[in-house]
């Protein structure tokens, strides 16, 4: 009995040596990180509902080489782009006013999904290090494909 547990915590130890977390933040702590030390920030747009958008956190955003470039490379923000957030970007406050918590499925599409001009999810968005929108990558990718774009640009 003793062996099978044991061989069962070295099964799970390893599992979870394999799976990384990504750092998440607001945007408005991301800007905020930004005017402390400059970093460029990875935005993952996506919606609830969106199976794409689902397969690429668990495929590709919790892998460890993926995690740990962003991790390193980038303050990372994890942004619904039918949730209730409301952001503070370049002087100017984004909101859903149409957000409505009781719905089910698909909900009304935020502010800031609408002036980043979002037209497939899931997207990813690479801001600059002064804040500004630099690239933006769309739709799922595997591991080694997000790192190729997140590597040459």
């Amino acid at each position: 009995m003793k062996k099978l547990l044991l061989a069962l915590f070295v099964t799970l130890g390893t599992f979870a040596a394999q799976a990384q977390e990504i750092k998440w933040m607001s945007m408005d702590e991301a800007l905020a990180a930004q005017k402390k030390k400059a970093k460029p920030i990875f935005m993952d747009v996506y919606k609830d509902w969106c199976g794409p958008c689902k397969m690429l956190d668990k495929n590709t955003l919790h892998d460890k080489a993926v995690a740990d470039y962003i991790n390193a490379n980038y303050y990372a923000v994890k942004f619904n782009a039918e949730g209730n957030s409301e952001i503070n970007y370049k002087g100017k406050k984004y909101s859903n006013p149409k957000y409505d918590a009781a719905r089910k499925g698909r909900n009304a599409v935020h502010e800031f999904a609408y002036f980043l001009k979002v037209e497939a999810y899931p997207s990813m968005m690479v801001f600059n290090a002064k804040g500004d929108v630099d690239n933006t990558i769309v739709g799922y990718h595997q591991p080694d494909q997000l790192l190729e774009a997140l590597k040459t640009k």
